[in-house]
């Protein structure tokens, strides 16, 4: 979430590059933001089709970097603030000036981060609470980025390639702990979208064995000094099934399924609903 940015209400991925020291952004999400496409990637293909010179330079200008995604990490299309403003050219879209002006403030944010870390979380909290989350909700949605920060920094140290590797140990974790991977407990959710992140649809109760799972998994690999792919999904099997039996434990005495198709979405709703009355 930290690397999300809003744009008129969209959320558009965002990776900081440590090797030209840019912010890129995701082509899928900044072209499904300023046409309202539902399928970007067809647009995108199509755009290319359009303007001959852009296809030639496309490669240039829209390296493929490894984008944090509910799944794991992902190789995805971005680009830096002077590729997108060559892109949304060919771009026939009214938002387009205000994009640009977007992209400004964007990057005069990221030079203000730098020099204040605090900003970058507190300007985190201000996004979810305009979308509607409680306060509560934040402040555990907040710790989870958190712990899982402190996971995939210690996947990183011991080994384990950004990609694949941490999507399949991230699915692990979820499979011990909800008995789903995250690809089917975002479908129980409805979410249909690629940039819907499961997470920000989770309930208080699914957020708290999420960080549980994630935690014991950083654990277990220290305490275990596991090292290369095997030896971390050992942990991550045994780190989801410490939050696993948790939840069968807290379903059994409360009588209740912790996971749901309920998400923060429909739970807003139902508050609205409930005011009107």
């Amino acid at each position: 979430m930290a690397n999300i940015k809003l744009f008129e209400k969209k959320q558009i991925r965002s990776v900081w590059n440590e090797a030209d020291q840019k912010r890129y952004f995701v082509v899928e999400d900044v072209v499904a933001a300023l046409t309202d496409s539902s399928d970007p990637k067809q647009y995108v293909k199509r755009m290319k089709q359009r303007d001959p010179e852009l296809a030639k330079g496309w490669v240039q200008i829209v390296p493929t970097l490894a984008v944090e995604t509910p799944g794991g990490t992902q190789r995805m299309s971005c680009a830096n603030a002077q590729g997108l403003l060559r892109i949304i050219q060919s771009v026939p879209s009214p938002k387009a000036e205000p994009f640009k002006r977007w992209l400004a403030q964007v990057g005069n944010e990221r030079l203000e981060e730098i020099e204040n870390p605090e900003l970058a979380q507190t300007r985190i909290r201000q996004i979810y609470k305009a979308k509607g989350y409680s306060d509560e909700w934040i402040e555990k949605r907040m710790r989870g980025i958190a712990i899982r920060d402190e996971l995939t920094n210690e996947w990183e140290k011991r080994g384990v390639k950004q990609g694949k590797e941490y999507a399949i140990l991230t699915a692990e974790i979820s499979k011990a702990t909800f008995d789903l991977t995250p690809a089917e407990h975002k479908n129980l959710k409805g979410l249909k979208k690629s940039q819907e992140n499961l997470r920000d649809h989770m309930t208080d109760l699914e957020l708290i064995f999420t960080m549980l799972g994630e935690a014991a998994t950083t654990e277990i690999a220290r305490k275990k000094d596991a090292q290369g792919f095997p030896e971390n999904e050992r942990a991550a099997i045994d780190g989801g099934a410490v939050a696993g039996n948790a939840r069968k434990d807290l379903e059994k005495k409360s009588g209740r399924k912790v996971v749901t198709s309920q998400n923060y979405k429909a739970l807003t709703e139902k508050k609205v609903r409930q005011l009107r009355k």
